[in-house]
């Protein structure tokens, strides 16, 4: 075990806390309880017992702080666990920096901790001196900007650790304060300050790789995000397909979302000023280098050549050919050949394939070496340093020393560099502990520490070293790793730092200041070797690109040749340059620790923290100060701590350095040191003066003790006298109270003797007192009643004699109402005869017109039953010849079946006649032929033959007649079809003598109208005052004025003319008007209603033809094509919606309302019936506003496309803010961070470029907007409650399917966050009312509980039936077991449900796929995009509306032909 600090032998008595090593928690606390000689038995804080030697137990301080020391130097004893222990404490109470002297600690929490670094804690740390206020990265920054500035001195920040310790953090903060203290306005607007913390990202992004202990670069993580056009640009895909990003497996980070990185990067290159320009280059060679990784070799035609593998190589070698552009076969060239140039001839050598994949992965590494090189170039020159300045603050992000399995030529780079920074560090902390002695001007003599300048010189010395003799194998093309590792066993095998492990044979192991390290040489020859080759130079230099060309400038003649070059010697050269520059600056060190190897918050191991410091030099830095004096106490902290071993040294008025020296005379101690300010003990004095202390107080404890128990004797016995005389007071008292309870018994009894007999005289008294009221009380009431019922007779004959008086008057005056309108009817029906005759001469003229009318009619008639005939018969036909062709399919089946029967008959018939004929043969003594059976056999076989004959003949037959009905089917077709054309014309040339007919009949109707009114004007005058009109082609119903007479003689064309023309201004003015945002009038849309009226006006609703509907359709969808706006979007579904109310309570179909009779078809009948509702109107007052109409097909299916448009608007303005709603959604759902909890709570920090909401107040925003829209636009409340009933669904659908894909969102603090934006909407629900929000929140049921389930506790403790039953009634076996697998907490690392529950779940799960189909089996919701409410839904929400207070548009009313909207 390597000790920081060999103490002094301490004397340990019992009771002495100290600190002991442990295998697990490498020190653990504890209290000695037995001291043996050497060994001490100790107990410790967790209760285990062990026995250790005096010499491995140190001294714990026991009045330590519970919330540690900032700065380490003063703890009482400075040794490993002291260090380590108060490292946890702060790091427990999230104080993550520490100071030890001047070198700053800093473990990184793996949270983010925002109130450290903002802009008022930087101005906290400004012009504050050093060590005022906590340990900061910030106070080391500030510390070195004020030497620099008062001193002039050039200052060195080093930031160190391992990888994931957060040492870019610590720079970002450094860089940020520096540029802060000292940012000024760059020549482009942007300040110094942004363009330095700027170039962090782009560096980072492209020169931070990913390492096996940390996840947090963004090397090749970006790339992978670019937008879509650049992918298809660049001919990009899915990261996992390229060579150079699959090798780790790695691809996406948990809490890291590539494409805000991406942003990032690219909004960083801007600031540091990269253009767009120059951006694309950069992505067009990353792209090609990607690439490049793809392209594969195989052997080629040739001895040891190659070419590319495949098609998918050669797509591969061209893209990146064309990103380079360069030539795509010179590209294949340079990586598969290499040119040898000899002083007679230039030699093209092919190269195989594992040299073509070592020339590709050379040809990347130069490209992006350069790249980075450039951007680091730029990036400086953006910043801008002054040339003039003299001095400067330099902060270095160094890499800790590294040890793992295997290590390479890149771990021990890395190592020598730390031994290299190692030895300045200890040589500055030696110079100042020399400072401080000076300072405080004690005597001090040299202090000797550990050198590590031999292992610098076993590595770095020429010639000799380690890097000479690689550089010199690297030389010869021989060389082998088992070469120079046999080359380096021979050179330092007596090297007391070098030594060969055993089995190895190339292995070698090199002792470092932070311990063994073996290194493996299989790739240091190969990692050494940095050749530049020429034909890649070449290639790239002649690039169309400029941008490519740029980074490859030419080279002279001379260097036109691949030349070796040692990358170890550039590094070591590259170090000395670095070490020469820290040497002219004063340093300052930060040493970052990464406390667990989870990477995650609140974990503290302590092997791990160990091993960290001392690589990190910190437990160095501890030993040389305890080789000097590690104790330094103030005198008053001093004087205070230990004046109780000389109480005397305190009596009277002492300064505190003399009472300092007399304290240390009178314990005899020898070796300290007094300073100005502090006294300076030895490694071991402090124990020695503890153990001291530890001893007065047991000497003081034991005196306090006998008083104690003194005291406490005394106390018993003065208690047990008092307790003696207690009990005798109370024994004579109990005597004394028995006699009095008897005397007051006896006077108690006389007492209730004589309270009873008062009861009985009272009760007596009571009874009769309460009989005589009772009586009074019964007469009163008989005698009201009386007097109340005679005057109820009364007043119901008053009752009786109004009615009846009531009843004569209402009779009388109905008769004479009566005898009035048989009057007024005769007159006007001797009126209507003497008119009729004339109409009757009229009405013959449209005769000739009606015929024509009829005789088109009944042709249209004829041709259609002839049509249907037809279709009928070709169906007959068709159907006949399926039939024929089945029977004759059949037939010749039947008859193929008997063919195939008869050939085998006549077969089988053969062969047995061929056999009787060889029996025949063989049998030649009975000569016997049977010529009937030959005859009979040839007979039958004619009669086959005939038969197979006919048989083909029918087939014949058959198919000609099938051929013959398949062409008459053809042409009835056409024949079909041509009478279907035919039909059409006559309906449309029918369509238009109807309309000319319909024309000439309204002219007609006009005239006889204005004639019959013109005569009978001056005799109707008294009776008749107002006049009928008849409905127009289009609707309209236009007053009828009295024309003067002058103007009767006008043509009949003009009149014609005049009329539709004014017709057709009206409806352009209607749609001019309301087209326009016209707004509302008493809530209530004034569109709508306008637009009601008017038809209603017009009786365009009973008109049979008429294109007004078609107009205002046509203006609605015109209208809505800004679908983005949902502020129009509501005026429009206002409107549309109380429009379609006005027709569902207006518009009846024909026979669904008792209506009047119907309209006679003679002049004669409609003139009458225009009277008869004439005087209706009269006696019945003004029209309502909504009343029943008899709507014709025009105007139903106007309440159709209008009743299409009301959910077309509606469907636009929900997937609007479901739109909107997406991209917060995705936000909320996300992985948590720990500053999520504060989310909720503010804006996020006080800078001000950041985002002024969280994304549950974005949803909150976008709900409000979207209601605040709906009210101000008057839109029915059922709309709104169903657009946000659909959106509550839409929300459950995405939080919850999103809760069950991803396991990082299935989390308890994640169900925390989710939770808090699920109380936003409910608080927004109870906000917006009932009213508005309906039974939204109920659509949340899904993530309520899901949500629930997460942030519970004590999962484990829950049973299944407590699950289904009161915690997620509403969600399926498949989704509880979808949350209950994916769940963890991040948090309080719980555990989610017992096995059991699990397996109960998995038992059910089982059952149900084996009872329901695959559909049911799905644990995802679904959305619901319908359109959930019908007209009788907005009809029911607006039927308390009126609208007879709604005032019509000026623009409207001051048209004379709009006068009616005022009525």
């Amino acid at each position: 075990m390597f000790l920081v600090a060999q103490a002094a032998q301490v004397n340990f008595v019992v009771g002495s806390h100290v600190w002991v090593e442990d295998p697990e928690e490498a020190w653990i606390d504890g209290e000695v309880v037995e001291v043996n000689d050497e060994e001490l038995k100790i107990e410790s804080t967790s209760g285990k017992m062990a026995v250790v030697k005096a010499t491995n137990a140190y001294p714990k301080d026991p009045e330590f702080p519970p919330c540690g020391v900032d700065d380490m130097t003063r703890l009482a004893y400075l040794h490993e666990p002291g260090v380590l222990h108060n490292l946890k404490c702060r790091y427990d109470m999230n104080e993550i920096y520490t100071y030890t002297g001047n070198i700053l600690i800093a473990v990184n929490p793996f949270r983010r901790l925002p109130h450290l670094y903002d802009s008022h804690m930087m101005e906290q740390y400004k012009r504050a001196a050093f060590g005022e206020l906590s340990p900061h990265p910030f106070a080391i920054a500030d510390y070195a900007y004020r030497l620099m500035i008062n001193e002039g001195i050039s200052q060195s920040i080093l930031v160190s650790g391992e990888s994931g310790a957060g040492k870019t953090e610590s720079t970002k903060m450094l860089m940020r304060y520096l540029a802060y203290m000292g940012g000024r306005a760059g020549t482009d607007g942007r300040s110094v300050e942004q363009k330095v913390l700027e170039s962090n990202p782009v560096l980072e992004a492209f020169g931070n790789a990913k390492t096996v202990r940390n996840n947090n670069s963004r090397k090749f993580r970006w790339e992978t995000t670019f937008d879509r056009d650049d992918v298809e640009r660049y001919k990009l895909g899915n990261p996992r397909t390229f060579h150079y990003l699959n090798q780790s497996n790695c691809y996406e980070l948990d809490g890291v979302e590539d494409s805000k990185e991406y942003l990032a990067t690219r909004k960083a290159m801007d600031i540091v000023g990269i253009g767009t320009h120059d951006q694309d280059a950069i992505f067009r060679v990353v792209a090609a280098i990607l690439h490049l990784g793809n392209i594969e070799f195989a052997k080629g035609t040739e001895a040891d050549s190659s070419e590319p593998k495949d098609e998918k190589s050669r797509f591969h070698l061209k893209t990146a050919a064309e990103l380079f552009m360069c030539d795509e076969k010179s590209l294949e060239n340079s990586l598969c050949k290499r040119v040898i140039v000899t002083r007679d001839e230039t030699i093209t050598k092919c190269l195989d394939p594992d040299s073509a994949a070592v020339s590709r992965d050379a040809l990347a590494k130069i490209v992006y070496s350069r790249l980075f090189d450039w951007l680091v170039s730029n990036i400086n020159n953006s910043i801008g340093q002054d040339p003039d300045s003299k001095h400067l603050i330099g902060v270095l992000d160094i890499y800790g020393f590294e040890s793992f399995k295997t290590n390479s030529f890149e771990q021990f780079c890395i190592n020598l560099t730390n031994e290299k920074l190692q030895q300045h560090f200890n040589q500055h902390v030696f110079k100042m502990e020399q400072e401080e002695y000076t300072k405080e001007e004690i005597d001090w003599s040299y202090i000797e520490f550990i050198d590590n300048q031999d292992v610098l010189d076993l590595i770095e010395k020429k010639p000799g070293g380690i890097i000479a003799l690689l550089d010199e194998a690297c030389m010869f093309p021989r060389s082998t790793n088992e070469t120079f590792a046999q080359k380096l066993y021979q050179t330092f095998k007596d090297h007391k730092r070098f030594s060969k492990p055993k089995l190895a044979r190339s292995d070698f192991t090199i002792s470092h200041y932070a311990g063994e390290v073996t290194y493996q040489t299989e790739l240091f020859l190969d990692k050494n070797k940095d050749y530049v080759v020429a034909e890649h130079q070449e290639l790239l230099s002649a690039s169309k690109c400029s941008f490519v060309s740029g980074l490859f400038p030419p080279l002279p003649d001379s260097s036109k040749s691949s030349k070796f070059s040692s990358i170890g010697s550039r590094f070591k050269q590259q170090l000395q340059a670095l070490l020469e520059t820290l040497s002219v600056t004063e340093p300052h060190y930060i040493r970052c620790v990464k406390p667990n190897n989870l990477l995650k918050p609140a974990i503290f191991e302590n092997n791990n923290i160990l091993q960290q410091l001392r690589c990190g030099g910190v437990m160095e830095a501890i030993r040389i100060s305890c080789a000097g004096y590690p104790t330094r106490k103030p005198f008053r902290e001093f004087v205070g701590r230990f004046g109780i071993l000389a109480p005397d040294v305190l009596i009277g008025s002492c300064e505190e350095v003399s009472a300092c020296k007399r304290l240390l005379e009178k314990v005899n101690l020898k070796g300290y040191q007094i300073g100005k300010t502090k006294v300076f003990l030895r490694a071991g004095q402090m124990a020695e003066l503890d153990a001291c202390r530890s001893e007065v107080l047991g000497r003081s404890a034991s005196v306090i003790q006998r008083k104690v128990r003194s005291y406490l004797a005394r106390k018993n016995f003065v208690l047990l006298q008092f307790s003696a005389v207690q009990i005798q007071a109370l024994c004579r008292g109990q005597v004394a109270r028995y006699q009095y309870e008897c005397m007051r018994r006896e006077a108690a009894s006389v007492k209730i003797q004589r309270y009873y007999r008062m009861y009985l005289s009272r009760n007596a008294y009571q009874k009769l007192y309460s009989s005589a009221v009772l009586i009074q009380t019964c007469i009163r009431g008989m005698a009201a009643r009386c007097d109340l019922k005679f005057r109820k007779q009364t007043r119901a004959a008053i009752i009786i004699q109004s009615q009846c008086r009531k009843y004569l008057d209402r009779h009388h005056y109905l008769r004479i109402k009566k005898a009035a309108v048989i009057m007024q009817c005769s007159w006007r029906g001797k009126v209507a005869r003497r008119e009729l005759r004339k109409l009757k001469l009229a009405a013959k003229e449209t005769g000739a017109l009606q015929a024509a009318k009829n005789k088109l009619e009944k042709q249209v008639e004829e041709l259609t039953w002839r049509l249907q005939l037809e279709k009928r018969m070709r169906a007959d036909i068709e159907e006949a010849k399926t039939q024929e062709n089945a029977k004759l399919q059949s037939a010749l089946q039947e008859m193929q079946l008997q063919f195939k029967e008869t050939k085998v008959l006549l077969f089988k018939e053969r062969e047995a006649a061929k056999m009787a004929a060889e029996q025949t043969l063989v049998i030649q003594e009975v000569p016997v032929i049977d010529h009937e059976m030959i005859s009979k056999l040839t007979t039958e076989n004619e009669q086959l033959k005939a038969m197979v004959n006919s048989l083909e003949k029918k087939i014949d037959e058959t198919e000609k007649k099938f051929e013959e009905s398949s062409k008459l089917s053809e042409d009835r077709l056409k024949q079909a079809l041509d009478a279907e054309s035919k039909i059409i014309e006559l309906k449309t040339s029918m369509q238009r003598l109807e309309e000319k007919l319909s024309d000439m009949e309204t002219e007609d109707r006009i005239l006889r109208q204005q004639t019959l009114l013109n005569s009978s004007s001056r005799r109707m005058s008294e009776h008749l005052a107002i006049s009928t009109a008849e409905p127009k082609e289009n609707g309209h119903n236009e007053p009828l004025s009295a024309l003067p007479s002058k103007k009767f003689g006008m043509s009949d064309s003009k009149l014609r003319r005049s009329q539709i023309e004014r017709q057709h201004e009206n409806v352009d003015s209607l749609i001019k008007c309301v087209a326009q945002n016209i707004g509302f009038s008493e809530g209530k849309p004034v569109a709508a209603f306008t637009i009601y009226k008017c038809l209603l006006h017009w009786r365009s609703f009973e008109a049979e033809r008429t294109s007004v509907f078609d107009r205002l359709i046509q203006m609605i969808g015109s209208a809505i094509e800004d679908q983005d706006n949902n502020d129009h979007m509501g005026y429009w579904l206002s409107n549309t919606s109380a429009l379609l109310f006005l027709l569902q309570r207006s518009l009846k179909s024909p026979g669904t309302v008792p209506r009047k009779p119907p309209m006679p078809t003679s002049l004669f009948g409609r003139m009458t019936q225009g009277f008869r509702s004439s005087s209706a109107n009269l006696s019945v007052g003004p029209l309502d506003i909504v009343r029943p109409v008899e709507a014709k097909y025009p105007a139903l299916l106007f309440k159709q496309q209008l009743t299409a448009y009301v959910e077309k608007i509606y469907g636009i303005i929900r997937d609007n803010l479901k739109k909107d709603l997406s991209p917060l959604l995705s936000s909320c759902i996300q992985a948590p961070r720990t500053s999520r909890g504060n989310v909720l709570k503010s804006s996020g920090g006080s800078n001000g470029n950041s985002p002024p909401t969280s994304p549950w107040g974005g949803i909150i925003d976008n709900l409000n907007g979207l209601l605040c829209t709906l009210q101000e636009n008057f839109v029915p409340p059922v709309l709104a409650q169903k657009i946000f009933s659909q959106i509550f669904t839409y929300i459950n659908v995405q939080l919850f399917n999103s809760l069950l894909l991803r396991r990082e969102c299935c989390t308890f603090s994640n169900g925390e966050y989710v939770k808090s934006g699920l109380a936003e909407l409910e608080l927004w629900c109870c906000r917006a009312k009932e009213e508005y929000a309906g039974s939204s929140w109920d659509e949340l049921k899904h993530v309520r509980q899901a949500v629930g389930f997460l942030v519970i506790h004590q999962k484990s403790r829950i049973s299944y039936d407590e699950i289904t039953n009161d915690l997620c009634p509403i969600l399926s076996v498949q989704q509880l077991h979808r949350i209950c697998t994916l769940y963890w907490d991040d948090n309080y690392n719980t555990r989610s449900v017992s096995p059991d529950v699990i397996s109960s779940m998995k038992i059910l799960m089982t059952d149900d796929s084996n009872d329901d189909d695959d559909d049911g089996s799905s644990f995802l919701l679904d959305d619901n995009s319908s359109i959930p409410f019908s007209v009788d839904d907005i009809s029911s929400s607006l039927q308390e509306k009126k609208f007879s207070d709604i005032k019509a548009p000026e623009e409207l009313i001051e048209n004379p032909a709009f006068q009616f909207l005022q009525d």
